[in-house]
């Protein structure tokens, strides 16, 4: 399978949600080792992102400040009442590109994928496709991966 979706349940107006154990399952079970993993959000209200996953003060905290750059109750025209969320996920931004190796993501050590939920909570999707990298591009380890010894 080269693409597919990954189902995201929100549970708050505006949240961050940790995507990443969902995204390395689906790069374990992938037909070859290594490529570019492409994620992307159909959705005008919510969006993508990596940042740290270890501590989440740190969403919170990225949800308070986009709160504070993006006014919530300006006269906006927008008949829906959602125009915040809009603004929030075009800073946000809607896709993703992750390098993966060996079957597993090449994230930093603190890194995580997060879907930023600005108009919830919902169910939403993230749709995802791969770019396998070509057989002859894969370096065999040395003597095929032993130690010679």
């Amino acid at each position: 399978m080269t693409g597919g979706t990954v189902t995201v349940q929100t549970r708050a107006q505006r949240e961050l949600v940790d995507i990443t154990a969902s995204v390395a399952e689906l790069v374990a079970g992938l037909p070859a080792p290594s490529g570019l993993l492409c994620l992307f959000n159909p959705h005008t209200t919510a969006g993508l992102t990596v940042n740290e996953g270890a501590d989440p003060a740190v969403a919170r905290d990225m949800i308070k400040a986009l709160e504070h750059l993006v006014p919530l109750h300006l006269h906006y025209h927008h008949l829906e009442g959602n125009s915040p969320a809009h603004l929030m996920a075009s800073m946000a931004g809607s896709s993703l590109t992750i390098f993966f190796t060996g079957h597993r993501l090449l994230l930093g050590t603190w890194q995580a994928i997060f879907f930023c939920e600005f108009d919830g909570p919902r169910t939403r999707t993230v749709e995802w496709k791969v770019i396998f990298d070509p057989p002859e591009s894969i370096i065999p380890a040395p003597n095929g991966g032993r130690d010679g010894g």
